[in-house]
């Protein structure tokens, strides 16, 4: 019989989160297609096109806000159980508030795991892939920067020419190993300039112990200097925004890569916000399962699910925001940064503590 039950708990409870996840896409779905219409509308492309890349992206924006996914299916799978009398029967066969809030909670845990190791990296290839394809369609190229296994390149056009710069890494506000190359109208090659170390914390950079080449007579002209500015469109606080993308970087990648993210020359702050923010999910998950069991398992009787509904995102909305202010204090260095990932799990894991033991005693 027990396993009857628990066949019974976790097959119901899955099928509403299902089925949750199912209308939360479809709504992403309708919701970005229109935004990526209107970005390909002025371009010969089919609306296959837009309709892929919005099919692409939605999975990585329900991963973000599976905590009020869960939370809504555990809320809707409670209501339904208690308001079914199915919760009376469940208690007289000898399961507790408590034990089933733990089964649902547990397997919402577990759920967070699976999420983060087997759709997270499919998730993060898809978000790839839609930066990559659409970006081969955008309105402004004039000004590019990609980092890759080569190093870090910029390209940036003005009224004279082109300039492209690479370099090998980053190292803090410094580029290391810099060669520019400044094309006319023409593409034809200006001045070549290579610098073991540029300080871009500025727009105007600040290029030491620089070579500098320029053709004259069919030969290039070597000229040696200490120190070199040029000014740039792009400087340290640009280009580092620029690869702030949690979505592109997979918890997998995090945990194998690490060492070899921060030798490329990704920020360390960055890849630690990104680490621990993944880290937090299944946690999240479960909190956010034991919140709705607080908020629907306190009675038996039968109630209007509309109160609930709209208590339901209330709540969601308050834990949204708080996440978005403990986030905000630890980026802009008021409390520890890891701090501020972990403050909303640590203050809804008393609140949890409490109300469990509350609704335990009914």
């Amino acid at each position: 019989m027990n396993k009857i039950i628990l066949n019974y708990l976790l097959k119901n409870f899955l099928k509403k989160f299902l089925i949750i996840i199912f209308i939360a896409y479809c709504f992403g779905l309708i919701l970005n297609l229109f935004e990526e219409i209107e970005f390909f509308k002025n371009m010969e492309v089919s609306i296959f096109t837009p309709l892929l890349l919005t099919s692409i992206f939605i999975p990585s924006i329900i991963t973000k806000l599976l905590p009020f996914v869960i939370f809504i299916s555990s809320m809707w799978f409670m209501l339904k159980i208690r308001n079914d009398r199915d919760l009376l029967v469940l208690k007289v066969y000898g399961y507790s508030n408590i034990k089933i809030f733990f089964i649902l909670a547990l397997t919402s845990f577990i759920l967070g795991w699976m999420i983060l190791i087997i759709a997270n990296p499919i998730t993060s290839s898809m978000v790839k892939y839609y930066e990559k394809t659409k970006s081969q369609y955008a309105r402004d190229i004039d000004h590019l920067v990609t980092f890759n296994k080569n190093g870090l390149w910029i390209k940036e056009s003005f009224d004279n020419g082109e300039r492209i710069i690479t370099a090998s890494k980053p190292d803090g506000i410094n580029l290391i190993d810099v060669t520019i190359f400044h094309l006319d109208g023409d593409y034809s090659l200006k001045e070549k300039i290579i610098s073991k170390k540029a300080n871009i914390e500025n727009n105007n950079w600040i290029l030491n112990d620089v070579l500098i080449f320029k053709p004259k007579g069919g030969v290039f002209e070597k000229e040696e200097l200490s120190e070199y500015e040029i000014d740039s469109n792009y400087n340290h606080e640009k280009i580092t925004s620029l690869f702030k993308n949690f979505d592109t970087m997979s918890f997998l990648d995090l945990i194998v890569d690490y060492k070899e993210l921060l030798n490329n020359g990704y920020n360390k702050r960055f890849l630690n916000q990104s680490l621990h923010s993944m880290l937090s999910l299944p946690f999240f998950l479960f909190l956010m399962t034991g919140l709705a069991s607080i908020l629907t398992m306190n009675t038996l009787k039968k109630s209007d699910n509309l109160k609930f509904i709209v208590l339901g995102l209330v709540v969601s909305v308050m834990i949204y925001y708080f996440k978005d202010l403990s986030l905000a204090l630890g980026q802009t260095d008021r409390i520890p940064l890891i701090l501020a990932i972990w403050a909303p799990v640590l203050a809804l894991s008393f609140f949890t503590f409490v109300g469990v033991l509350q609704i335990n005693e009914k």
